[in-house]
């Protein structure tokens, strides 16, 4: 059952992954929910929920995000990552990104670790940290920083801005399209692009608002 909805989700998006890829989506859903019981992961308890409002929403920004990168090798951060949404979705379909997620909450870094090592994804870490703590300097900084429904796009873009390598871009992935966030930004952050998403199976609005520094930073 849950195989038939993600492969109808997958369709519907236009995403092409292999059965391998989809197997270990499925398998970082059942390590999800059983973690969940213990470290207290994710409030949507519900299998199908998990299915639409975690997997497919997080899915729906895999092909913006490729994209945004033409598809090439980077680094990409994802802050506030919680239970790996959608920090570990990006490293199962996107096997070239090396994906970092970071939390300030020790067990659940620890779970993307333990992901990582039960899914066999080279390209996945956990980090136990505070974002503001990560500077550029020390592992290159990313190329794309993201953030899933964490804190505002001042805060998110104040706290992660150390981590951005040059020429990096910021991706927020929001609820309704959040106009006075963006009317909050300082005139170092600009908002280049905002898109639009649907989740397949989802009645909710969805958006991705890409940002970078500004040109005169």
């Amino acid at each position: 059952m849950s195989r038939d909805v993600l492969i109808s989700g997958l369709r519907a998006l236009g995403l092409q992954l292999s059965d391998v890829q989809v197997s270990l989506l499925l398998d970082y859903l059942a390590l999800l929910q059983k973690w969940n019981k213990v470290y207290n992961l994710t409030a949507v308890r519900d299998p199908a929920e998990m299915m639409t409002h975690h997997l497919l929403d997080s899915l729906a920004a895999i092909g913006p995000l490729l994209r945004q990168t033409g598809g090439q090798p980077i680094k990409l951060l994802d802050v506030g990552s919680g239970g790996g949404l959608p920090g570990v979705v990006i490293a199962i379909t996107c096997p070239q990104i090396q994906v970092s997620c970071v939390d300030t909450v020790g067990k659940k870094a620890a779970f993307i670790q333990q992901a990582s090592a039960a899914l066999k994804l080279p390209n996945l870490r956990g980090v136990h940290a505070r974002v503001e703590s990560l500077k550029a300097e020390e592992g290159g900084g990313f190329d794309v920083v993201c953030s899933r429904a964490f804190a505002s796009l001042v805060d998110f873009t104040t706290w992660s801005s150390s981590a951005l390598k040059p020429g990096a871009v910021w991706m927020a992935m929001k609820g309704k399209h959040p106009a006075d966030e963006i009317a909050a930004l300082p005139a170092l952050v600009s908002v280049f692009h905002v898109e639009q998403l649907v989740v397949p199976g989802l009645d909710a609005e969805r958006c991705i608002v890409w940002l970078r520094p500004s040109p005169s930073v």
